[in-house]
């Protein structure tokens, strides 16, 4: 029984009592585990990028392990107590859902991930920009880091912009000014470049809120 950390992305309910949670830790990579949530802590463990300690239970005739002692390893209160931050933190995790195939492992994304939440977490301003950020280094987290020409027939309207945040680095990317929409059609743009690269198709249904959220 191994203990880890992992970072929930998702949850798929399983019958009346039990869950597959769908985490991203620095052992397994992206890998779902089946949890029986207790009636105390209930489902606030398993927000999305919420970041737990657990032990690990195999198996032997199954591929689906269990998780045990489950625990949250940082309450996350910068993220928690903001609405905007939540609404990316359900965007973000959806991201890592569709793009991350379940066993897939890349050495150091998780903890380029755990960084990044623990960013969002401590930034108190100027933070509508992160998930713009977020999808820029997530590609090269992933090993194709993108260069201008690479991500330029991607841009369509919003190419002086996408080309500030490939020249900027984190914080001066936080102070692009970008209307509603400009913010929207980055998002898109990058969605689109990162199933290009990924092959697969990055349907995500939180989009819609975070939209609502930047008009």
């Amino acid at each position: 029984m191994d203990n880890i950390e992992l970072i929930v992305l998702a949850t798929t309910k399983v019958g009346e009592n039990a869950l597959v949670v769908h985490t991203l830790s620095r052992e397994h990579g992206r890998r779902g585990f089946l949890v029986r949530p207790g009636k105390k802590a209930g489902m606030a463990l398993f927000l999305p990028l919420n970041i737990l300690e657990a032990d690990v239970v195999e198996n032997p005739k199954s591929t689906l392990w269990s998780l045990r002692g489950i625990r949250l390893k940082d309450a996350l209160q910068g993220i928690r107590g903001n609405l905007h931050k939540n609404t990316m933190t359900l965007f973000l995790s959806e991201v890592l859902f569709r793009i991350l195939r379940d066993g897939s492992y890349e050495d150091g994304l998780y903890e380029w991930c755990l960084g990044s939440i623990l960013t969002l977490n401590e930034l108190e301003s100027d933070f509508a920009n992160f998930h713009i950020r977020f999808l820029l280094e997530l590609a090269g987290a992933l090993g194709f880091r993108p260069g201008f020409d690479d991500i330029a027939p991607f841009a369509k309207e919003q190419l002086r912009e996408l080309k500030l945040f490939l020249e900027k680095d984190f914080g001066e990317s936080m102070l692009v000014p970008l209307s509603g929409v400009a913010r929207n059609e980055l998002c898109d743009c990058l969605l689109q470049y990162l199933s290009y690269h990924t092959e697969q198709s990055v349907q995500v249904r939180s989009l819609a809120v975070l939209r609502e959220l930047y008009r």
